[in-house]
C-alpha cells in the first residue's frame, strides 16, 4: 500500500539535470494551475473542507498552501538571479495554512494567483540561459545551498504531488 502522504513518492533530487528534463520541470510547472484547477473543480465547500489524509490539510488549506509556497518559491529564484548565494527566508507552512485566508478563503482566489505566478515564472524561466540554473540560494532551515535546477525539479514534483492528494481523495471518496 502506498504512503497516502506521498501519492507519488517522495521528491527525489536529481543527481544531475539533463536539457530535456529541464523543459520536461518546466512543462509540469506550466500546466499545474490547469492541473489543480481540474483536481478541484466542482468540488463543494464541504468537500474543500475535508482534509485529504488523516492528519492533514482540507483540500481548501492544500491549494492555499501551493498558491503560498509557489510564490515564495518564484521570490527565490528571482534572488538567486540577483544575488550571489542569497538566504532566503523560511516561513512556518503549517502555520500559514492555519490562518483564516486558507481555512477560510474560496480556492478561486489561490487559483488566480498560481496562474499568474506560474506565467510569470515559466516566463523568466524560459528565457534563461542553461548556465542560470546553476545559480543558487541557501536554504537556513535545510542548511544547503540550493540551485534553480533542482528547485525546479522539486516545485515540478511538489504540484503534482498535491495535485495527486485531491485526486486520491476523490477517487476514495467517490466523488
Amino acid at each position: 500500500m502506498s504512503d497516502p502522504r506521498f501519492p507519488i513518492g517522495p521528491f527525489q533530487p536529481p543527481a544531475a539535470v539533463t536539457p530535456e528534463m529541464r523543459d520536461e520541470y518546466l512543462d509540469r510547472l506550466e500546466s499545474l494551475p490547469a492541473d489543480l484547477r481540474n483536481a478541484v473543480h466542482g468540488l463543494a465547500d464541504a468537500q474543500l473542507d475535508t482534509p485529504y489524509r488523516e492528519g492533514g490539510w482540507t483540500v481548501r488549506q492544500l491549494v492555499h498552501h501551493v498558491a503560498d509556497s509557489h510564490m515564495n518559491a518564484l521570490i527565490r529564484h528571482k534572488l538567486a538571479l540577483t544575488e550571489e548565494t542569497p538566504t532566503i527566508k523560511p516561513y512556518d507552512q503549517a502555520r500559514w495554512a492555519d490562518l483564516p485566508d486558507a481555512r477560510t478563503g474560496p480556492v478561486a482566489l489561490s487559483l488566480a494567483i498560481l496562474d499568474a505566478v506560474h506565467a510569470r515564472w515559466s516566463m523568466m524561466l524560459r528565457a534563461l540561459a542553461p548556465e542560470h540554473f546553476a545559480r543558487r540560494f541557501h536554504h537556513p532551515e535545510i542548511g544547503k545551498t540550493i540551485s534553480i535546477e533542482v528547485n525546479l525539479a522539486l516545485y515540478a514534483w511538489h504540484g503534482a504531488h498535491h495535485v495527486a492528494h485531491v485526486t486520491a481523495l476523490r477517487e476514495q471518496r467517490g466523488w
